[in-house]
């Protein structure tokens, strides 16, 4: 199963009764493990979790620690690109060049990386002179 396949499964089993804009991502990990994730969404909204940030979770609980491939799927005209705090996500779990695939229910889809969607990003090496720099 490819990656947006296994995004659009789990697409349909989001959680969003108040935007009604259901979104799957999966993601691969550096051990070539397949995690998944959707929109939860809360009635207090918008409290809620997006589709990206579910999947790079389920990857840190399951022992993954790197982002290798990522796709997004929604039932939009156009392929939706992850908001700005999931791009960061993504760029804190992933190198610039990793691929990601973002897709419609419809079929068409956009092929793009990490680094497009986040170009300067900020990161662990902007703190380093304040002697706060997380380690590696």
């Amino acid at each position: 199963m490819d990656l947006v396949t296994a995004a659009a499964d789990v697409r349909e089993r989001a959680y969003a009764p108040y935007s009604r804009f259901k979104v799957g991502a999966a993601v691969l990990d550096e051990r070539g493990v397949l995690h998944l994730g959707c929109n939860v969404e809360n009635v207090a909204y918008p409290e809620g979790t997006c589709a990206e940030a579910g999947a790079i979770a389920a990857m840190i609980a399951a022992g993954g620690q790197r982002l290798k491939a990522v796709a997004v799927i929604a039932d939009s005209p156009q392929p939706v690109p992850p908001c700005g705090g999931c791009r960061q996500k993504l760029a804190e779990f992933g190198a610039g060049d990793v691929p990601v695939t973002l897709a419609t229910t419809a079929g068409a889809r956009l092929e793009t990386t990490i680094g497009e969607l986040l170009p300067g990003r900020f990161d662990a090496g902007h703190m380093a002179q304040s002697g706060n720099a997380p380690a590696p």
